[in-house]
């Protein structure tokens, strides 16, 4: 069994503010709304604010 690894990379489109979570649910397979649920979740009994700045910084965006 071979398994395709997407790249964590932010993309240019289909994004709302940096990319991160469109991001995410394309590297895990998962619908955007469900990953930004998570983080408003996640910041509302988290740190999902610190999350999301970090991942910004850190992912890069894709290329053009």
């Amino acid at each position: 069994m071979t398994t395709h690894s997407v790249a964590l990379q932010r993309p240019r489109r289909g994004k709302m503010i940096a990319g991160v979570c469109a991001a995410l649910a394309n590297r895990f397979g998962m619908s955007v709304g469900t990953v930004r649920l998570l983080f408003v979740l996640f910041g509302l009994f988290g740190a999902g604010e610190i999350a999301y700045l970090v991942l910004w910084v850190i992912v890069p965006k894709a290329p053009r």
